[in-house]
């Protein structure tokens, strides 16, 4: 079936261009458009993304540099810088965001049976975080930071059962990360684990009447009245086990119904944490066990901005800052979805380095990336940065 097939044509069958249409249709992107239409111009970043381009320009000298091939790509003529530039400019970056929900959703659909957790629980397990993508002042304007530094906010819910991102809203570096929280419609019975920026008891208590649980870490100065001590298993780091009510006035307002505090003492790194829940069901080790594992979501961070291009922007403008990440982000999920429908053993890493060599190859991709002989690559400090090997 793949006879014939370039290596970059062959990952991108994996995507449904009925999909794609249709979130092109919903915000008329291709209108008054002759040649260069928004699938062509998703293939172009795509292509990119997989060869870990520099800049527009590099991304399209490549292009041009293999202008037979551009047909058999899809992407038919050769491309130039002020198209593509132009495109990223205009064209609505809401149509690659939909198409990268889309994608999202079809990947947790595949990967809804496997689970990195330690803990067996009903619900989805989710965590809840944001990371700055620094930008420069002269240039990115509107990307309201700090007096002297721009920067965009990545905000991120994933899934850390298969850590697949499953919600994402990009905002101006100045933008608090409690808003995100009116965003999220939470699941029934789902936890949702997250630092001490996101403490603000309405917004928490909003989660507890979705039916849902939250865990996260309260300020020191929380001033509240202890209703009930539970026994402790200090052997296991459980310092205490109380149930309490809030004190202060507007935070009682606020949450106005009883709350789990739990004080655990972490023997391997030597320190004392203090946790906030409305679960009463779990035992106080595994509530402790779902905060550790919030840490997923910084090796998340930290793998797509050291393996995709989302640090250096090829537009200047907020449409184009968007339509990068958002490509990003369906690469990321494609290549997560080629892993699981051809159930490859290599991690997202190795297959995105395979792919940014062998991109203009013919060879059928399950025997491109099952060969023996292949070089083994290897992540930076492996141990953190494996993602979806089960």
């Amino acid at each position: 079936m793949n006879e014939g097939k370039f290596v970059f044509s062959q990952i991108i069958s994996f995507v449904d261009h009925n999909d794609f249409n249709r979130c092109v249709e919903q915000y008329k992107g291709d209108q008054r458009t002759r040649h260069f239409s928004c699938w062509k111009q998703f293939l172009c970043m795509a292509f990119g993304q997989m060869t870990h381009r520099e800049s527009l320009s590099d991304t399209v000298l490549c292009l041009n540099s293999n202008s037979r091939k551009l047909y058999h790509m899809g992407v038919g003529r050769a491309v130039t810088k002020t198209t593509l530039s132009r495109a990223n400019e205009t064209r609505d970056w809401r149509i690659f965001a939909d198409f990268a929900m889309g994608l999202i959703d079809e990947a947790r659909r595949l990967y809804g049976t496997d689970s990195q957790l330690e803990i067996e629980l009903k619900g989805s397990v989710f965590a809840i975080d944001s990371t700055i993508i620094d930008l420069c002042l002269n240039v990115y304007t509107w990307a309201h930071f700090r007096k002297t530094k721009a920067a965009v906010k990545l905000n991120v819910q994933l899934d850390l059962k298969n850590s697949i991102p499953c919600f994402i809203h990009i905002t101006t570096g100045k933008v608090h990360d409690l808003n995100v929280l009116d965003l999220i419609d939470f699941e029934t019975d789902g936890f949702y684990i997250m630092d001490r920026g996101y403490k603000d008891f309405k917004r928490l208590y909003r989660i507890t009447q979705a039916g849902a649980f939250f865990v996260t870490r309260p300020h020191s100065n929380l001033e509240f009245r202890r209703l009930y001590s539970a026994p402790c298993d200090k052997a296991a780091g459980v310092m205490c086990d109380q149930t309490i009510r809030l004190n202060s006035f507007y935070p009682s307002k606020k949450y106005p119904t009883s709350l789990r505090r739990i004080k655990f003492y972490d023997q391997e790194r030597d320190r004392t944490l203090v946790f906030l829940t409305n679960n009463f069901d779990l035992k106080a080790t595994e509530i402790a066990g779902l905060y550790k594992n919030r840490w997923q979501i910084e090796l998340f961070f930290k793998w797509i901005k050291q393996h995709l291009k989302i640090k250096s922007f090829w537009g200047y403008s907020a449409n184009a800052v968007k339509t990068q990440i958002w490509t990003a982000i369906a690469v990321y999920t494609i290549v997560a979805i080629v892993k699981k429908r051809l159930d490859l053993p290599l991690s997202l890493y190795e297959i995105l380095q395979i792919l940014s060599i062998n991109i203009f190859d013919k060879t059928p991709i399950n025997t491109l990336f099952q060969n023996p002989n292949l070089q083994v690559f290897k992540d930076h400090d492996r141990n953190q940065l494996n993602l979806f090997d089960f």
